[in-house]
């Protein structure tokens, strides 16, 4: 018989390398987005993707949580739990676009794009296949069909970011210099503009949607209202936990527009949304740390629970977490001069001030998940979705406050107030629920001597060269050293 924890780590580490890749090659279309496209062109895409984050959740409702908690039920033949997840879905992801196509211009003239009514039909078309596409992938997982699964998701984003260099790394650099062939011809058209980074969206999403299509019609007229609502409640809280979530990760860019309009042009604040929103990537390189963190450390962290000395190993692994987390955060500060090329117009520049307060905020937030174990062993998951209510609470009252004063400076400060409450917040709940005894000292150790190393080289402001980059390799180095000076003698094999 095979080792349950063996099967499991192994599918985390392949649905976890689909996700991370894919986020990853995604995000490396940034420097070709802020090369291409204006601040106020670029605040169009950083504004319609905050709205897809928020309409994805409300459209899957919960409900592929609820497929893999009804599936494994007795009670229900899990072909029937699928095709009356399936038919829900489809109808209220149809029914969403149906309404999105007949109110398309009065959604536009909202949104304040009254020239662009597709963009309304593009996205609740991307959001509408993607909601349904949801339970088919959850099948997949459940089914243990992993190479199928990473096929379709690579699928995707291989389409997704194939169509956006054609479109904007050929196509557009040859039209501007006045060349011209037959793909130019045939494909493409300047008025369109960003509009190509949606619809290489579309194409790659209805793309997915095809290749999941098998599995679509393998629902078969077993739709069951009565199991339908008892999913439904189930879901609801997850419902409520997602849209919290959401609000903590992007509801900013939404307010900055809304608030911000009320005293400047459309133009200059669609280039604040889009400054903020390049600048924000940079901070993702901690995230895309933390991703994958969480992929490999939840199923050790329950795979240990049993352990003698399991707290003692949680807290260890914490302290290892923050320590890369500082150390990331430090490499990146210290070599911004270098790092900013990522967003090659230098336009979008006078927004790295909020980069440090970004990646800190991060940090917070990375902890937080580490913290996160607490609720989810004590089975007391009813407190993420409180502290998940607090931090959208928090994020929303902090940006109605700040956004007029300080434009998205005051986004990034909520953004860090908002996850640096929550992590408060969690270890509180978890000294009284499952205290784990984390070694602080050291924890303040590793982060205030990075965030310190750093504000010193701000102050002495050297010029940019050899000189500079040396000292600074040499501060990483010898924060580098520090750790692996105090950490040796306690050494512990995990």
């Amino acid at each position: 018989m095979s080792n349950p924890l063996k099967k499991l780590a192994g599918q985390t580490a392949i649905y976890g390398l689909t996700s991370i890749v894919g986020r990853l090659l995604t995000w490396f279309l940034v420097p070709l987005y802020s090369s291409q496209f204006t601040p106020d062109q670029y605040g169009v895409v950083t504004e319609m993707y905050a709205y897809v984050a928020f309409l994805v959740v409300f459209l899957t409702y919960g409900m592929e949580t609820a497929f893999f908690r009804y599936s494994t039920l007795k009670e229900h033949e899990e072909k029937t739990v699928y095709t009356t997840v399936i038919y829900s879905l489809i109808a209220t992801s149809f029914s969403f676009i149906l309404i999105s196509f007949l109110f398309e211009q009065p959604i536009a003239n909202w949104l304040q794009y009254p020239n662009n009514p597709e963009f309304v039909t593009w996205f609740a078309i991307i959001v509408g296949l993607d909601a349904v596409s949801s339970i088919p992938l959850a099948k997949l997982r459940s089914d243990n069909k992993a190479v199928k699964f990473v096929f379709v998701n690579f699928a995707n984003i291989i389409v997704f970011v194939g169509l956006n260099l054609f479109f904007l790394a050929y196509c557009l650099p040859k039209y501007t210099a006045g060349e011209t062939n037959w793909l130019i011809e045939n494909f493409y058209n300047p008025e369109i503009g960003v509009g190509y980074v949606f619809i290489s969206n579309l194409i790659a999403v209805c793309v997915k949607f095809l290749l999941l299509l098998p599995e679509i019609l393998k629902a078969r007229y077993q739709f069951e209202l009565s199991l339908l609502k008892k999913m439904f409640i189930y879901a609801l809280p997850l419902l409520i936990f997602g849209l919290a979530g959401i609000v903590n990760e992007t509801i900013d860019r939404i307010m900055l527009k809304r608030i911000l309009l009320e005293t400047k042009g459309l133009k200059e604040t669609m280039s604040e949304i889009g400054i903020y929103g390049a600048c924000y990537k940079i901070s993702i390189i901690i995230t895309l740390f933390i991703q994958a963190f969480r992929y490999a450390a939840e199923p050790f962290f329950f795979s240990q629970e049993k352990e003698e000395n399991a707290k003692e190993t949680y807290a260890k692994v914490m302290t290892y977490f923050v320590i890369v987390c500082a150390t990331i955060f430090l490499g990146v500060m210290l070599f911004m001069d270098v790092i900013k090329y990522f967003i090659p117009n230098e336009e979008y520049w006078v927004g790295l001030k909020v980069v440090p307060i970004l990646l800190f905020a991060n940090i917070a937030l990375g902890i937080y998940y580490n913290q996160s174990i607490w609720y989810k062993l004590s089975g007391k998951t009813k407190f993420g979705a409180y502290i998940g209510i607090f931090g959208a609470a928090v994020t929303v009252l902090l940006n109605f406050l700040w956004i007029p004063e300080f434009g998205y400076e005051g986004s990034a400060w909520a953004t860090l107030v908002c996850y640096g409450s929550m992590m408060l917040l969690s270890f509180i709940l978890s000294r009284k629920h499952y205290p784990i005894k984390y070694n602080l000292p050291k924890i303040f150790l590793y982060l205030g001597l990075a965030f310190g190393l750093y504000f010193l080289m701000e102050y002495l402001a050297l010029p940019i060269g050899v000189l500079k980059y040396g000292v600074h390799s040499l501060v990483v180095l010898g924060f580098l050293a520090i750790i692996f000076f105090l950490e040796r003698p306690k050494k512990v094999v995990i």
